[in-house]
């Protein structure tokens, strides 16, 4: 079945093509580079991990029910429109909230690839390419993960958004090196670190959960590198050109807080445009949601050197303010934590059924040959054995490919 077929709305032209400008550059210095920028690269290539066997696609996902959110979280919930609801629409309404939200996950990415290819080429330092390359292979195992989520666990898909659709389009007509980065690295990678994150530690479903902390482990690099790069070349700024880049940033806060809404998918159950965003604005949860998506992104902002009056007003007018204190590295290395215990936790228990399937062939070719004491002993050994090999390899195999076969 094409992808098209699974759409709820017709996403238009099946190609999205957008005009674009700029200079390609190349650099003959192949020496150096900046410490920090090289050794992210390094950690990129070292963190590069394979989505068809790090991630337990067996594990089994009600497309009615994906994420396991409660009433209170739906938009619709209290109004009359929920309390006509059968158990039935509730379920159908789950499932398109799941796949419009994880959609622009999706969409989302692929923008990141792009951009990332974008980095690769304008960006003027070798360093910076380099570390760009690791991030756009990055960037194309997140976009399988969340295409084969949405294809195999819900069976539907949601167009991109209009106003993330509109700020991709503006981050990649800028013909300005830095502006992919500032555009994607900061301001969509930023709200989508901090949408992943409240997903990952409010779902009790295991496979979305898995997802989301292994992307996010890789996010968590990319943030870094827009923050090293851009606070490096924005001390050179003139206030002219500071003054730009903040507007491009207000402008595209206000963009990502209003696409937040989910307004086309309750369009979808009947409930008129007009009325579906007065509904989402009066959400409680939806507005604290919307808070904390910005958790990322003020204080990333603030640490790159993009703090005048103009921008320092607009988060006020937002609410966000405060977050421009935010421990970012603080919350980065929680991200790298959670996604290695969740490793930890996943493959031992692995190593553990291991062990005991060897236990038990072992005493059952004990009994059937009438076996001894000893060749009981031995068997126990050997499952000792498997478990020590296998706490040896799991570092390995959370970096590397998944459990081992």
């Amino acid at each position: 079945m094409s992808t098209h077929d699974l759409y709820a709305n017709d996403p238009g032209s099946p190609v999205w093509q957008i005009p674009a400008s700029g200079a390609a550059r190349f650099s003959w210095e192949y020496d150096e580079g900046r410490a920090r920028l090289l050794a992210l690269y390094q950690k990129g290539k070292d963190k590069q991990w394979d989505s068809t066997r790090r991630i337990d696609w067996e594990l089994e996902v009600d497309p009615y029910d994906p994420l396991g959110t409660p009433d209170e979280a739906m938009t619709v919930h209290g109004t009359r429109h929920w309390s006509r609801m059968t158990e039935k629409d509730r379920g159908d309404l789950r499932r398109h909230y799941a796949a419009w939200q994880f959609s622009q996950f999706l969409h989302g990415e692929q923008g990141a690839m792009v951009c990332a290819a974008r980095i690769i080429e304008a960006v003027p330092d070798l360093d910076a390419k380099l570390y760009s390359a690791t991030q756009a292979m990055d960037e194309a195992r997140h976009a399988e993960v969340y295409g084969r989520f949405l294809h195999e666990k819900i069976g539907m898909l949601y167009p991109i958004n209009d106003n993330l659709k509109s700020l991709l389009g503006d981050t990649l007509r800028d013909s300005r090196w830095d502006m992919p980065y500032l555009g994607m690295q900061v301001l969509i990678e930023g709200l989508a670190l901090a949408a992943f994150g409240m997903i990952r530690d409010t779902t009790k479903k295991p496979l979305p959960k898995q997802i989301l902390a292994y992307v996010m482990q890789d996010e968590a690099r990319h943030v870094a590198f827009g923050r090293m790069a851009l606070r490096d070349y924005y001390r050179q700024l003139t206030d002219a050109e500071r003054r730009e880049r903040e507007d491009f940033v207000i402008e595209g806060c206000y963009l990502m807080r209003d696409r937040l809404r989910g307004v086309e998918v309750l369009e979808n159950f009947g409930i008129p445009k007009r009325e579906a965003e007065e509904m989402s604005e009066r959400s409680e949860f939806l507005q604290l949601f919307r808070k904390l998506l910005f958790s990322r992104i003020v204080p990333c902002v603030k640490d790159i050197g993009l703090w005048g009056e103009r921008l320092q007003r607009a988060y006020l007018d937002m609410g966000v303010f405060e977050l421009g204190d935010t421990n970012l590295d603080r919350l980065m290395a929680e991200d790298e934590e959670i996604a290695e215990r969740l490793d930890a936790e996943r493959f031992a228990a692995e190593e553990a059924e291991r062990v005991a399937e060897v236990a038990q062939a072992v005493a059952d070719g004990a009994e059937a040959e009438g076996g001894t004491a000893e060749r009981a002993l031995a068997g126990s050994v050997l499952a000792g054995g498997v478990l020590a090999e296998g706490a040896d390899g799991a570092g390995a195999t959370a970096r590397g490919a998944g459990p081992r076969e």
